[in-house]
């Protein structure tokens, strides 16, 4: 696995490419590693995770598999994922999964952790637990029926069937679909946009609404009334607040930069 940092955006590149950047025990510990150091560095603004070689991830490391293990022992591999991957999935920061070739198993699952899935039109997808006789793991079966409901998922986890970037982006899984040698700088692209937002506004934001699914109206309440409160209170709120009262551009206007980028 490699990480850089280029413009405030952190990269996360999956490279095992000669075994399909399958999730050994070391990719899970340098994942572990990688999204605490990101979670906690001030840099950062965004996330960006893809893979090496053409492929996103093809999930588990089959190899891995043929080790004897007991149930407690099994169960320890999958409840250690569950010791980081909160972290990811509640990221106080904007992830973006760029995903091209195969993003099969715990890889679809990983992707899914993302705010925003951007798949080339190369990629696929597949719950392809069931094709072994195992059921999803990596958050999957928390993280996919939110994105495409009960029944959907149901079809994909018990079907175990592939899906297309197309049916993939009209079940709400993939956010835009690009050609291969343009998806990188895509990912890019959407990801610097948020460079110029308030990390802790849309920290707060995806905190809470990541929790709209468990909690009741009253609770979230709550949380949106101690999030607001928080953002009123922030260096950026108010200078943003000024900036308006002086009839200066704001400094995070996504249709501006939608011109901006047209007209690149």
């Amino acid at each position: 696995m490699t990480y850089e940092l280029s413009e405030e955006v952190a990269i996360v590149t999956l490279n095992r490419p000669g075994a399909r950047n399958a999730l050994d025990v070391p990719m899970r510990e340098e994942l572990a590693d990688v999204v605490g150091e990101i979670r906690d560095d001030d840099r950062v603004r965004a996330m960006i995770l893809t893979g090496a070689g053409g492929v996103f991830c093809a999930g588990g490391d089959l190899q891995g598999l043929k080790e004897k293990r007991n149930s407690a022992q099994s169960y320890k591999r999958i409840s250690d994922l569950h010791l980081w991957l909160p972290s990811l999935v509640n990221m106080e920061k904007p992830v973006i999964a760029a995903v091209d070739g195969p993003a099969f198993g715990g890889g679809m699952n990983l992707a899914l952790t993302a705010d925003f899935i951007l798949a080339s039109d190369t990629a696929s997808f597949c719950q392809v637990f069931g094709r072994i006789g195992l059921v999803p793991d990596l958050a999957g079966m928390f993280l996919l029926p939110r994105l495409v409901g009960l029944q959907r998922a149901k079809d994909l986890v018990f079907s175990g069937r592939t899906l297309r970037p197309d049916e993939a982006k009209e079940m709400g899984i993939v956010h835009s679909i690009h050609a291969p040698d343009q998806l990188q700088d895509a990912a890019f692209s959407l990801a610097r946009r948020f460079c110029n937002a308030s990390t802790l506004a849309i920290g707060l934001a995806k905190n809470v609404l990541n929790q709209s699914f468990n909690l009741d109206q009253r609770a979230m309440a709550e949380l949106e009334a101690m999030a607001q409160a928080l953002c009123m209170d922030s260096a950026y709120h108010k200078e943003a607040v000024q900036r308006f009262l002086d009839k200066k551009p704001a400094l995070f206007d996504w249709e501006r930069m939608n011109k901006e980028e047209s007209t690149t």
